[in-house]
């Protein structure tokens, strides 16, 4: 089980980076430099996905490391 969960962690971190990487360093900016309305709208539509994806797996870290009522008093 543990191996599972591992080698699907490491490739949601792979997927992200590659779909990162080709977002920021090559289609963001050819979209960018292209310089048409339907393009600066891609670029922005692009963007805003991008970050909503970034901020939801941010979400999922936080909530998955610390559950919910983990501050709760524990049980004496």
């Amino acid at each position: 089980m543990f191996a599972t969960k591992l080698t699907l962690i490491l490739l949601g971190a792979l997927l992200y980076l590659a779909g990162t990487g080709y977002w920021l360093a090559w289609l963001g900016p050819d979209l960018l430099s292209t310089g048409t309305i339907e393009a600066l709208l891609g670029a922005f539509a692009g963007t805003c996905a991008w970050m909503l994806i970034t901020f939801g797996l941010v979400i999922h870290i936080i909530k998955t490391a610390r559950p919910a009522g983990s501050l709760d008093k524990p049980d004496v």
